[in-house]
This record gives structure tokens, C-alpha cells and sequence, in this order.
């Protein structure tokens, strides 16, 4: 067997991405070979997809993983964050 080394990957962070987006909904759907989840930006009357990522299964379970144990940090230094809207598939609006 080869003697394997572990090599630093460097990451290029384009300009245009540096700002990022910001989404406020999310659809997911999936195939047995990836997952697609579209980042939304909902606001009344309409909404825009901000960003489309696609993703094996295996990544989407370390991403998973890695979401909760930074949910966990953050609730241990600021406290429980309120999740009244899990589950509302429907994002409701004030007039």
C-alpha cells in the first residue's frame, strides 16, 4: 500500500461569494444518489431561490452532524433557541 499523507487543501473563497446570501426557508428533495436542497428567500408576495447546493448522502449526514454539534455550542453560550416553527411547512406572513 502506498504511504498515504494528509495534504493541507487550499480553499479559494471567490470575491463574489465573500458577502454570502441569506435565505429564510428551505426545500430539500433527493434522489438515491444526492440530495438537493434550495436556499429560499421568502418574502411577500413571492420568493427567490438564493442558492441550489447539491450533495451525496454521505455529506449530508456529516453536514448534519456537524450542524448540531455547533446548535449545541451555541445554545451552551446563548442560550435555547426557540423552535416554534419546525415542522410549519408553510411560512406564514403579517400583513
Amino acid at each position: 500500500m502506498a504511504d498515504e499523507k494528509e495534504q493541507e487543501l487550499q480553499i479559494k473563497f471567490p470575491d463574489e461569494l465573500i458577502g454570502g446570501v441569506y435565505a429564510n426557508n428551505m426545500i430539500v428533495a433527493h434522489t438515491k444518489e444526492e440530495f438537493i436542497m434550495d436556499f429560499i428567500m421568502a418574502a411577500p408576495p413571492a420568493g427567490t431561490v438564493a442558492a441550489r447546493v447539491i450533495l451525496n448522502p454521505a455529506h449530508v449526514k456529516r453536514i448534519i452532524h456537524a450542524l448540531q454539534d455547533n446548535v449545541k455550542k451555541y445554545e451552551d453560550h446563548f442560550g435555547q433557541i426557540e423552535d416554534s416553527s419546525i415542522g410549519n411547512k408553510n411560512m406564514q406572513f403579517a400583513h
